[in-house]
């Protein structure tokens, strides 16, 4: 088991988060945000950054490869999907793609928006963490996560009446 704080303070303890959310035991900002029959999207509990989509596999597995033809194309179409509605409905015009095998969690693609205020800490992949740490403590205010929740919202809408 392991002992996660949400950005929102909450401390909860879960074997896997990603499982923990998909099966609804624990509840993101803003709640689902997409879900198609393999893959859940959600707000990043951890970090408030507007617009920071995880896309998590509902199956328990780590690596791509481990995805079915099946899983496969709807990972990639609900991926495209996702980046078409933060463009257009945000107007988030970059966006980090980060998917690791030796997560603590199981297979999911961290979506990170790039905003202006996060190139003070550079424009490659070693600024991320700095970045993500910066939202956490220096971000995690009212005015900001109700700025989220109205992001959450509105990809929520885009997404499930547009398709």
């Amino acid at each position: 088991m392991k002992n996660i704080t949400l950005a929102d303070g909450r401390k909860i303890t879960v074997h896997c988060l990603s499982c923990a959310i998909v099966e609804g035991t624990v509840q993101p900002n803003g709640g689902t945000i997409y879900e198609t029959k393999f893959f859940h999207a959600h707000q990043d509990v951890a970090y408030p950054i507007r617009g920071l989509v995880i896309l998590a596999s509902k199956r328990h597995i780590k690596c791509l490869d481990e995805l079915t033809e099946e899983e496969l194309n709807d990972y990639i179409h609900t991926l495209h999907l996702i980046r078409k509605a933060q463009r257009k409905v945000l107007g988030i015009e970059q966006v980090y793609y980060f998917y690791n095998e030796d997560t603590t969690h199981h297979f999911h693609t961290w979506m990170v928006p790039r905003y202006d205020w996060m190139y003070q800490f550079g424009r490659s992949i070693e600024s991320v963490r700095p970045v993500l740490l910066h939202a956490r403590r220096k971000r995690n205010y009212k005015d900001e996560i109700e700025k989220i929740i109205e992001a959450i919202h509105a990809l929520k809408n885009y997404l499930n009446t547009s398709n």
